[in-house]
């Protein structure tokens, strides 16, 4: 992994170290640009929170996050993608002389891809944290098919909640939808789609304080946030459903962004500023899967090389 306090000039800078950042590595690479991908955390990004992935093409006894994450990069760097464990604390875009600065030194670079993902908010809670790819879930299409006849539960009420719950009921014996509220804020057609599957059921005015196991998930800790009970309920996963924020603090009054805060790009993943290109969980109406992600990466790759060779 590559630390360096000195300045350089690349081709292309990759922001986010995600299967889209790189997969647009890969490409870039491999099209003999100058590429040097950034990331902050942990190569791979948020897929190596999986246990387990059962759908990423080429797999078919399955992969760990963390491994996919590694051999993804490998491939990519083998082709001579650079890459940098540090922070992007500053964009300052001006067309083919784009500067980013980061806590490992400054960057000059005529074109940007943008893959910093998104963040899923967290319950917040004991118990949480421990037992992530161990029962607790933000991914019903990554992890759902794992708990076939097994009791899941779902905290959340909107449409992401609701809709992780339906995809849930093909598999889990029993989905436990738990809300803050009395009232689901779904859109009217999941919430009667979901008041007509037999196997989910609704848990009201009810806030997960604790969640519990050995090794794996084996019980939530709830409380009634009317009345304050106590109560317990036993399952084998739980799923949070409460949103996700995109790890976008730097291009707000650069780049137009959606309400709630996506880059907004059109289907070849350019932004309104030429030379730079934002793709998977960043990015406005992403479907948030590792295979999709890969996919814009390699849009933007090939968007970006477009424009190096003008």
């Amino acid at each position: 992994m590559k630390r360096s306090n000195s300045s350089r000039s690349y081709q292309v800078v990759i922001i986010g170290g995600g299967p889209a950042g790189l997969t647009a590595g890969l490409y870039c690479a491999r099209s003999k640009f100058n590429s040097l991908l950034i990331e902050q955390g942990i190569i791979g990004g948020q897929i190596t929170n999986a246990e387990r992935v059962d759908n990423y093409p080429g797999f078919p006894k399955g992969i760990s996050g963390i491994e996919l994450g590694q051999l993804i990069h490998e491939q990519a760097t083998s082709y001579g993608l650079e890459t940098l464990l540090a922070d992007v604390t500053k964009v300052m875009p001006d067309r083919k002389h784009n500067l980013v600065n980061s806590s490992e030194g400054d960057f000059m670079s005529e074109s940007i891809i943008i893959a910093s993902g998104s963040q899923f908010r967290k319950l917040g809670v004991p118990g949480e944290d421990q037992f992530v790819g161990k029962g607790v879930s933000y991914c019903a299409t990554c992890d759902g098919p794992l708990f076939k006849g097994k009791t899941v539960a779902v905290v959340g009420g909107g449409d992401s909640a609701v809709t992780e719950a339906l995809y849930l009921s093909k598999f889990a014996s029993s989905v436990k939808v738990i809300h803050r509220r009395n009232q689901l804020r779904a859109s009217k057609i999941f919430q009667e789609r979901a008041t007509a599957e037999p196997k989910i059921e609704f848990t009201w005015d009810t806030v997960v304080t604790q969640i519990e196991g050995d090794g794996v998930v084996k019980q939530l800790t709830l409380k009634n946030t009317r009345n304050d009970k106590i109560s317990i309920l036993e399952l084998a996963g739980v799923f949070v459903a409460i949103g996700s924020k995109p790890n976008t603090a730097q291009w707000r009054g650069l780049l137009p962004l959606d309400e709630e805060g996506y880059i907004i790009t059109n289907e070849l993943m350019e932004t309104k500023i030429p030379g730079i290109y934002a793709a998977g969980d960043v990015r406005h109406n992403s479907a948030k899967q590792a295979i999709t992600a890969a996919g814009d990466g390699a849009t933007a790759a090939i968007s970006a090389a477009r424009f190096l060779s003008f």
